[in-house]
């Protein structure tokens, strides 16, 4: 048996998905792959549907009618690994910012060191972010810090998304609830996670800006994100998370 599956969304990365696909396939652990695109124009799902007959039986492909956004590709995909047999579920990037490599890292912090859910820390030790220009650092930064100060989580990198769950923490956090889109997304299955007390790591890791591709960061993903903190609270507050 595999020891998980690792769910990129894509959207326009015909650039990169190659190269991480193959990057996923070289390690050491057996992982699976599920690619969850949005309808690319650029052909992305066309890339990975010929890499499918190198790799068959471990490289799967969900495509979506049209781009809705990253947390509901990952819940989509989630939902997908569920009806399978996988108890270990990755999220990570299609654009090398997360590290093929640090999946192991994740996997052992769940499988060996009694991790719920392993997160691939920028901020657990110190700043460890390469290529970003210093606002988004600081934005990135800060925003941890507030969501910490609304929440009561003592998590550094609240907005990380190169995340293992173990199946457990899926299957009990109520996925058709999810409601946000962007770094509020993250934030989200953290605080969930959180508040029904599964026992979440920080692994630290190098985050590294893409060089290939272009970035999905916006100011409405911001904003989301900004107040998003405040509505999670408060449906917490009234036991409606």
């Amino acid at each position: 048996m595999t020891c998980g599956i690792v769910i990129i969304p894509t959207f326009n990365e015909i650039e990169n998905i190659e190269s991480i696909i193959r990057a996923v396939f070289s390690l050491n652990k057996v992982f699976h792959l599920l690619v969850v695109d949005d309808n690319s124009p650029d052909k992305t799902a066309e890339k990975v549907k010929e890499l499918q007959k190198e790799f068959p039986d471990k490289l799967f492909l969900e495509v979506r009618e049209k781009k809705s956004g990253l947390g509901t590709a990952y819940v989509y995909g989630f939902k997908w690994a569920l009806k399978r047999e996988y108890d270990f579920i990755f999220e990570m990037d299609a654009d090398f910012s997360h590290n093929p490599n640090d999946l192991e890292k994740l996997y052992k912090e769940c499988n060996e060191n009694g991790a719920d859910v392993a997160i691939g820390s920028r901020y657990v030790k110190g700043v460890n972010v390469v290529n970003w220009p210093l606002s988004r650092v600081l934005l990135s930064y800060f925003a941890s810090v507030y969501v910490r100060m609304i929440t009561g989580m003592k998590i550094m990198d609240t907005t990380a998304g190169f995340v293992c769950y173990r199946r457990k923490v899926l299957e009990t956090l109520k996925l058709d609830r999810i409601k946000f889109i962007g770094y509020a997304f993250q934030i989200e299955m953290k605080y969930r996670a959180f508040g029904r007390n599964f026992k979440i790591h920080e692994v630290p890791v190098i985050f590294t800006d893409r060089t290939k591709g272009q970035s999905k960061m916006s100011g409405s993903i911001i904003k989301e994100a900004v107040f998003g903190v405040i509505s999670l609270r408060i449906r917490k507050l009234f036991n409606r998370l």
